[in-house]
């Protein structure tokens, strides 16, 4: 199993062999388009992630020490930025999604390329991944909060 610094790497060499932006902009829509649908069940208001210029839904869970996400949003180069988070966080432990810094972002030339609006979404759902994170941590290990 690849680990989230390896995922991350995947992420910013997929997007680093196209020179120009559209292109890029093409690879995040392909990618969205490779998302699994999440159905129905995921777009609920619980699952919805604030502070995104799209919706966007985003939910977990726990599985055998490690957090999976499922994601969903309502606009293609949305959907690419959900398709690519959930790989780089999916299948981690809470610890390993708490303790990494999302530098693939700058390195892929995302926070440079997207609107405002679509960096801020793409820093709200990394904030959520981790609170997903930190949640489950909590819930599987109470002694935790004694700390």
């Amino acid at each position: 199993m690849q680990s989230i610094q390896e995922k991350a790497d995947q992420i910013v060499k997929e997007l680093n062999q196209f020179d120009d932006w559209l292109d890029k902009y093409q690879y995040i829509i392909d990618k969205g388009k490779e998302l699994p649908t999440a159905g129905l069940e995921i777009k609920i208001d619980e699952n919805l992630i604030s502070g995104c210029q799209s919706k966007v839904w985003l939910t977990s869970e726990y599985r055998d020490g490690r957090v999976y996400f499922k994601g969903e949003s309502d606009a293609l180069i949305t959907r690419g930025l959900v398709s690519m988070v959930i790989q780089v966080y999916s299948g981690c432990t809470p610890d390993e999604i708490l303790s990494f810094e999302p530098k693939f972002i700058e390195q892929a030339g995302l926070s440079q390329h997207l609107s405002p609006t679509r960096n801020n979404g793409l820093l709200s759902m990394i904030k959520q991944i981790k609170l997903y994170a930190l949640a489950w941590k909590i819930r599987n290990n109470p002694s935790t909060l004694k700390k």
